[in-house]
């Protein structure tokens, strides 16, 4: 079949769905996906309200049914789903019944292969069921951490004959990826959803996908370990602390000047008050990019100041961060070195040699190891642990994304409350 670009509705508002939905069909989608957030929020109303705006559409109910088919799929057919959705980790009855069920009320089946261990195998079982489509998710969980589904793709691709559809982080960059992996649907959610412009987004996509063609994007894409640092330089730390469910920050360190940005590993530093020969040889120590972070017992005289920050800049780091207090303030803002402190003194105490570098510490109220990462800009501080780093880097990008898109509805003429229909979601 001819490549077909369907757009995931992700969304749990109907409002925000169908707006989207237009701007994208503008840009050439082919089908129309009622996500799974959209109907567990808004039922089959969704579906419904699909199936009456745009009649001539294919429209696809994610359902991820997994008991229950008959029912569920008749609910979705009799709403107006021309496909719906199964999970392929369901019971052998229940695709039977899901399968049977669709050709009686003239629908298609699609099977889910999300979290399904042996994919490959899997798929070919669901071929002699007399499913209609298989798709190879990569779930939004997985590609926070980083994973692509298009390895698992090609061998599905191989093992079926039913078209295979791809989702799971599918971008302009990689559109053309899935093509030349064998997938018949490439199914793109936030790339489009979340875009400021969707009839734009989609424009994009479907021309990487009929081009065979990458097309450069910096958002929408999830990195690795190695990408880290990219992703931190684009989000803010209000972005990173959403995405670590309003946690991370450090209180009551502040920036030294405004428009500061600091992203980098920590190398901590736990000295004695004033004693300020641990932080300064922690400079000769430290690897160009990294943030030294003092426990200096968050209290004076400074343990940092104009010297200090001539030699950081010179081993090419990316700040330091301070629970006590530095001088030479007017210096140092003058080179533009990220700093945050608790405390600003004019007296520096001794160098005397107390305290210990490399080890954990405790800053404001959070606990540093060296090796997290640490972003900073005019709203404080943010640590993120070294052990989820990639996948909450990527989660603060999607929060990043997120707030693109509601920023532009805004700008057409809404607010805050009425684009995020903030009554309707106030906790009862």
């Amino acid at each position: 079949m001819k490549p077909v670009l369907q757009l995931a509705l992700d969304f749990v508002d109907l409002r925000r769905a169908v707006k989207n939905a237009k701007k994208a069909l503008a840009g050439g989608v082919d089908w129309l996906e009622a996500g799974t957030p959209l109907i567990k929020s808004e039922g089959l109303e969704s579906v419904r309200e699909l199936r009456r705006l745009f009649p001539k559409k294919t429209i696809v109910a994610d359902m991820k049914i997994m008991d229950a088919g008959r029912i569920e799929v008749e609910a979705a057919a009799k709403a107006g789903a021309d496909i719906v959705d199964v999970l392929g980790a369901a019971s052998d009855a229940t695709i039977r019944e899901c399968v049977q069920a669709a050709r009686n009320y003239g629908a298609k089946v699609v099977v889910d292969l999300i979290a399904v261990k042996d994919p490959e195998s899997r798929a070919k079982e669901l071929e002699d069921f007399g499913i209609d489509y298989i798709t190879v998710h990569c779930a939004i969980d997985e590609q926070m951490e980083g994973k692509d589904p298009f390895k698992i793709l090609r061998k599905v691709v191989q093992g079926v004959s039913v078209p295979v559809g791809v989702a799971g982080g599918i971008n302009s960059e990689t559109a053309p990826q899935a093509i030349e992996a064998g997938a018949s649907i490439v199914i793109v959610g936030g790339a489009i959803s979340k875009s400021v412009d969707p009839e734009d987004a989609a424009s994009m996509i479907k021309r990487a996908m009929t081009e065979r063609t990458a097309i450069a994007t910096k958002l929408f894409k999830r990195g690795s370990e190695a990408q880290i640092r990219q992703i931190l330089e684009q989000v803010s730390a209000a972005n990173l602390s959403d995405a670590l469910h309003r946690g991370g920050v450090i209180e009551n360190l502040r920036p030294l000047f405004q428009g500061i940005k600091m992203v980098g590993r920590a190398l901590t530093v736990r000295t004695y008050p004033g004693d300020w020969a641990k932080p300064v040889e922690a400079i000769d120590i430290a690897e160009r990019g990294d943030v030294i972070v003092i426990d200096a017992g968050g209290v004076r005289p400074a343990v940092w100041g104009e010297l200090a920050t001539h030699s950081a800049i010179q081993k090419g780091l990316a700040g330091t961060v301070i629970d006590g207090a530095l001088r030479d303030t007017y210096d140092i803002c003058k080179l533009k070195f990220p700093a945050f402190s608790r405390l600003i003194a004019p007296n520096a105490g001794e160098p005397k040699g107390f305290g210990e570098i490399g080890v954990p510490v405790t800053v404001g109220n959070q606990q540093v190891e060296t090796g997290d990462w640490i972003l900073g800009d005019d709203d404080g501080i943010v640590v993120l642990p070294k052990a989820k780093a990639a996948e909450y880097a990527n989660r603060g990008m999607d929060v990043l994304e997120r707030e693109n898109r509601i920023r532009e509805e805004i700008k057409e003429g809404s607010t805050l409350s009425k684009v995020t229909e903030l009554l309707r979601w106030e906790k009862k």
